[in-house]
């Protein structure tokens, strides 16, 4: 996508412009991002959703009461959840959310397509909440960049600009409720359907339903701390590292004292430490495959049915397309051209540079792809892991085992 076309999703800025002025910077409203936009499920499929084993979904009320039936300010309960749940629950003041729902409805992963303005790798997953009047999930703060798109009904916001990582929550509960929330001027707005907002990290929000039918669709991205960045990168290596590379001291010089820990010692530790982690190969291989873990360890799901050669190229030269599975994360890194490391759910395989950009970007994979080297090898590898998945004919997509 040219980085100097204009887009709707940003309200007419370009990809350029909006990096440059916004991103990770400061809020953005966008009235009409997606115009005449309608949301892919409806609040009982989302509700059906939550009630199945495996799928990540929790249940905000306010004013509700503790397992006690104390009442509480705020509880937390997390899925499945069953029909009975969804029946004690008062006309007001509750927040059904489900992560990952791009993972499980097509129609959901389809939106990531208008975000491809950013990098794909930094694409976490797309939170759907449904909330009555007076829902919300209290004012709080994310340290990601997530784009908050309205799906149905209605959502006043509310900012209150950054806040401290220190910065005072509410006890005694599974949220990071701020104790402390001052709206910002003019940071006040109701977003209907299409409507949207993006927020950088760290900015303090409050979303509260305004209708029956409010619906949000939340577009978060992925940002690794420095801390499992630093244990995941020494993970990795550590895998890599041959038992022979200890602290070594041929320049060992006698002691002083025979406990003490000398400069010396010290700085040949740090030296090792040091040596080891400065490798630009070794820190490519292992942000490849941070960048495309998936969200969940129980993805993807390896087929059942391995796909034979013959079958591969007889449906791709038929017409057939295959698909990226929603929820499985590609990206490459060129080197030694014209070869590539191609990054998907985690690991790293090598194959052409072409190839690599084809399936890490947004073109159709069909029977083009036969004409790369060593494709069809490949092709049928992310089939067998359930990277790649052959489309659903006639599937029924109901969602709405039980009802919000």
């Amino acid at each position: 996508m040219p980085a100097n076309t204009p887009l709707t999703l940003l309200g007419g800025l370009t990809a350029a412009q909006f990096l440059a002025d916004y991103w990770q910077k400061r809020p953005l409203l966008i009235r009409g991002a997606l115009p005449d936009f309608e949301t892919p499920l409806s609040p009982d499929e989302l509700a059906g959703l939550a009630c199945e084993e495996g799928i990540e979904a929790r249940l905000v009320e306010e004013h509700g009461r503790d397992d006690q039936g104390r009442p509480a300010p705020w509880r937390v309960t997390h899925g499945p959840f069953d029909e009975d749940t969804f029946a004690r629950l008062p006309e007001r003041d509750w927040s059904l959310l489900v992560q990952a729902v791009d993972h499980y409805v097509p129609a959901v992963s389809d939106l990531l397509e208008a975000f491809h303005f950013l990098p794909r790798w930094r694409l976490d997953d797309v939170m759907v909440s449904y909330a009555p009047p007076g829902g919300s999930v209290g004012p709080h703060v994310d340290q990601y960049d997530v784009f908050l798109l309205q799906g149905s009904g209605s959502r006043h916001w509310q900012l209150g600009g950054p806040v401290a990582e220190d910065a005072p929550i509410i006890d005694g509960i599974d949220l990071r409720i701020l104790a402390h929330f001052e709206v910002q001027p003019a940071e006040d707005w109701l977003l209907e359907p299409g409507d949207m907002l993006y927020l950088p990290p760290g900015i303090a929000h409050h979303g509260v339903s305004r209708s029956e039918d409010c619906m949000t669709f939340s577009v978060g991205f992925r940002a690794l701390s420095a801390d499992e960045s630093i244990t995941s990168f020494a993970d990795y290596l550590g895998e890599q590292l041959p038992e022979s590379r200890r602290y070594a001291d041929p320049d060992l010089a006698a002691p002083s004292h025979p406990g003490e820990i000398d400069d010396a010692a010290l700085a040949r530790m740090r030296a090792l430490i040091l040596d080891t982690l400065d490798d630009p190969a070794q820190l490519m291989q292992w942000f490849g495959r941070a960048m495309t873990q998936p969200k969940y360890p129980d993805h993807p799901v390896a087929s059942d049915y391995p796909t034979e050669v013959d079958t591969l190229v007889a449906e791709l030269q038929a017409g057939e397309v295959l698909e990226r599975t929603p929820g499985s994360r590609f990206a490459y890194r060129g080197h030694d051209e014209p070869r590539a490391t191609l990054f998907v759910d985690g690991d790293g395989l090598d194959c052409p540079l072409e190839l690599a950009r084809w399936l890490a970007g947004d073109a159709p994979l069909d029977a083009r792809l036969l004409e790369f080297p060593d494709a069809t090898r490949l092709l049928l590898q992310l089939l067998g892991r359930g990277s790649l998945s052959w489309p659903a004919h006639d599937e029924d997509d109901d969602y709405s085992e039980d009802g919000a």
